[in-house]
C-alpha cells in the first residue's frame, strides 16, 4: 500500500505515482543533461573552407576542403605527437586529390612534383583512374579520409617519392585508424571485430612508418616532412617503445635529451618517455 493510498476518493488519481522526497541525484543528472544540450557541438563543416587548386598533372581546376586554421582549438596531442583538435580531426583534410586524373598527395607535397613524376602518374594512375569514386560530401568520414591517404601513398610509390613522404603518409593513416576507433562504441558487441581490425591496421601502418623513417634518416636531410631532427627522433623513440624495441628507443631518446636545439617541451616529453621505458623494463 502506498503512502498516498486512499486519496483516490478525492479524485487525485496520480497520487500513487508521486514521490515523497525528490531524488536529488536524478534532478542533478537532469540539469546536467539540459546543460549539455545547451552546449551544442558545432558541425564539422563549420571548420572547413573550399580552396581552388590547379592540378599539376592534368591542369584541371578543382576545389578541395581545407581546415580554417584560425577556427580550430588545439588540444593536448597523444604521446606520439598525433595532433588533436576540438570538434574535428584535422588529419582527415590534409590530402589534396584531383577528381579528374587521380593525382593525390599530402597538402604540403601536392605542388612539389617534377616533370618525370607527372609522366609516371599519368601512365600508372590517371590511365586507370575513375573519378566518380572520389568523395564529394560536405565532410569526410574516417573511411573516406583513409582511402584518400592510401591513394596518396600509391601516388608516392608510383612517382618514386622520398621514403620520408611514404613513411609520413603511413604514420598519418595509423593515426586516422586510431581516430576511427575512438569514435566507435566499445560497448556494442558488433563493434568488437571492427575495433580489432582497426587496431590491426593501425599497427601495420605504424610499423611501415617506423621502418620508412629509419631508412629515410640514413639518406635524407632535415627538416623532414616539416619536422626537425629532435621531433622525428622523439617520434621514432616512441614508436620503438611501442614495438618493445627498448634499446633502439633509448638510442633515439638520448639524441633528443642531449640535443642543443630541442625545445624544453620536447625534452620534457622525452623524460616522460624515459620513465615509461624504465618502468616497462622493471616489469
Amino acid at each position: 500500500m502506498g503512502i498516498f493510498s486512499g486519496l483516490e476518493k478525492f479524485g487525485l488519481k496520480s497520487a500513487e505515482s508521486m514521490q515523497l522526497f525528490e531524488d536529488e541525484q536524478k534532478e542533478s543528472e537532469k540539469k546536467e543533461d539540459e546543460k549539455l544540450e545547451e552546449q551544442k557541438i558545432p558541425p564539422e563543416e563549420e571548420f572547413l573552407l573550399e580552396k581552388t587548386v590547379r592540378c599539376k598533372v592534368c591542369d584541371q581546376v578543382f576545389k578541395t576542403k581545407v581546415v580554417k586554421n584560425g577556427r580550430v582549438k588545439r588540444l593536448e596531442p597523444d604521446q606520439d605527437l598525433r595532433p588533436r583538435f576540438q570538434y574535428i580531426d584535422t588529419l582527415k583534410y590534409d590530402i589534396t586529390s584531383c577528381p579528374n586524373c587521380g593525382y593525390t598527395a599530402m597538402n604540403r607535397y601536392f605542388d612539389q612534383i617534377l616533370p618525370a613524376q607527372v609522366r609516371l602518374i599519368r601512365e600508372q594512375i590517371s590511365s586507370q583512374f575513375q573519378g566518380s569514386n572520389v568523395p564529394e560530401g560536405a565532410t569526410f568520414t574516417y573511411d573516406e579520409a583513409i582511402d584518400r591517404y592510401k591513394l596518396s601513398l600509391m601516388n608516392t610509390v608510383v612517382k618514386k617519392g622520398k621514403d620520408s613522404e611514404k613513411a609520413y603518409t603511413c604514420l598519418k593513416i595509423a593515426w586516422l585508424m586510431r581516430g576511427k576507433a575512438e569514435t566507435m562504441s566499445r560497448n556494442a558487441a558488433e563493434n568488437k571485430a571492427a575495433l580489432e581490425e582497426c587496431k590491426k591496421e593501425e599497427d601495420a601502418f605504424y610499423h611501415e612508418a617506423f621502418d620508412g623513417f629509419c631508412k629515410a634518416i640514413t639518406k635524407e636531410d632535415y627538416p623532414m616532412c616539416g619536422m626537425e631532427q629532435s621531433t622525428l627522433d622523439y617520434i621514432l623513440a616512441y614508436m620503438a617503445f611501442h614495438f618493445e624495441q627498448y634499446e633502439i628507443a633509448s638510442k633515439f631518446l638520448a639524441s633528443v635529451l642531449t640535443s642543443a636545439s630541442a625545445s624544453r617541451r620536447m625534452k620534457d616529453l622525452g623524460l616522460q618517455l624515459k620513465e615509461d621505458i624504465l618502468a616497462q623494463l622493471k616489469r
